[in-house]
C-alpha cells in the first residue's frame, strides 16, 4: 500500500494527476524493490539502485503494453522521448527510476527494522 500511495503522490506532484493502474504498479514495484533490497543488502548502492530501476522499468513496460497498447487507456506515452520503446519506456525515465530507487531502499530498511524486528525494544 505504501508504494501505491507514494507513487501516486509523486505522479500527482509532477504531472498533476495519476491513474489507478499507476497506484497498483507503484505498489507492486515497491514490494519487489523491498524484497530485492533485503536479498541484496550487502551489494553496492549502485547495483541496488540499478535493480530498482530495472524492476520499475520492466513493470512500466509490461503494464504499459497492457494498459496503453492493448486496452487503449492512454495513461502515458513516451513516444516523444528519445530512445523510447513502443512509447512505454525510455532512458530518461529509467534514469529517474534509478534515483527514486534510493529513497525506496532506505524506506525498505526502515520498515524492515521497525515492523519486523525481533528486538523487544521496538
Amino acid at each position: 500500500m505504501l508504494g501505491a500511495v507514494l507513487y501516486s503522490l509523486i505522479e500527482v506532484a509532477f504531472r498533476g494527476f495519476t491513474h489507478w493502474t499507476m497506484a497498483l504498479t507503484g505498489g507492486l514495484a515497491y514490494l519487489l524493490i523491498y524484497i530485492t533490497n533485503i536479498k541484496i543488502k550487502t551489494r553496492s548502492l549502485t547495483l541496488r539502485c540499478l535493480s530498482g530501476c530495472l524492476i520499475i522499468t520492466a513493470l512500466e513496460f509490461i503494464v504499459g503494453c497492457i494498459v496503453n497498447r492493448k486496452l487503449h487507456m492512454n495513461v502515458w506515452d513516451y513516444s516523444q522521448q528519445p530512445g523510447h520503446i513502443l512509447g512505454q519506456i525510455c532512458p530518461l525515465f529509467s534514469l529517474i527510476w534509478f534515483f527514486i530507487s534510493f529513497p525506496a531502499m532506505l524506506l525498505s530498511f526502515f520498515i524492515k527494522g521497525r515492523l519486523f524486528s525481533t528486538d523487544s525494544k521496538n
